[in-house]
């Protein structure tokens, strides 16, 4: 993991656009917590404190550097595993990203893709992305689709989707 950051580190500072996809944040975390000194601060679930921080530095390498390249992080974490060690890391990296994605077991089951709650998805400050009209449509959208449960508000979406050609099409056939 740090050998895969440092490369992607030079090849942004040669204006490169580098695109990290770490299948799981949790176990990268478990595994740091497996070979790092004690330091003699366990968190509840077996963590040692210093097990967090490469991991952390890791996930927090992502970044958009002025006149150079992009370095984008997309990371799994492992959820609803009945492990204590797994909530308490993925409670420590809760909220640290642009975006979060939860995958839904109903939708895929049912061969829904992408398998995704679109309830507990999202950008955090899209208003950072969208100009003012395309955000009230976006946020008018959002009240729909949390009327529906999970299955039917991903098929909405799809069905509405498939009939226009582009986002900007979908947006403007709403009715604001």
């Amino acid at each position: 993991a740090e050998m895969v950051i440092e490369k992607a580190k030079r090849l942004v500072e040669h204006k490169k656009d580098v695109v990290i996809l770490l299948d799981s944040i949790t176990r990268l975390a478990r595994a740091y917590n497996s070979v790092v000194p004690p330091s003699g601060k366990i968190l509840s679930g077996g963590v040692d404190s210093n097990a967090l921080q490469r991991p952390k530095r890791f996930f927090g390498a992502a970044r958009n550097i002025e006149e150079g390249g992009s370095l984008t992080i997309m990371a799994t974490a492992l959820v609803d595993t009945g492990s204590r060690m797994d909530e308490v890391i993925f409670e420590e990296f809760k909220g640290t990203g642009n975006a979060e994605i939860q995958l839904d077991r109903r939708l895929a089951d049912k061969r829904v893709f992408p398998s995704f709650d679109i309830k507990r998805s999202g950008t955090r400050k899209e208003e950072l992305l969208l100009n003012a009209d395309k955000l009230n449509r976006v946020w008018i959208l959002r009240k729909l689709l949390t009327t529906l449960n999970t299955v039917d508000s991903m098929e909405f979406l799809l069905d509405k989707m498939n009939g226009t050609k582009d986002n900007k099409s979908f947006l403007d056939s709403m009715n604001a």
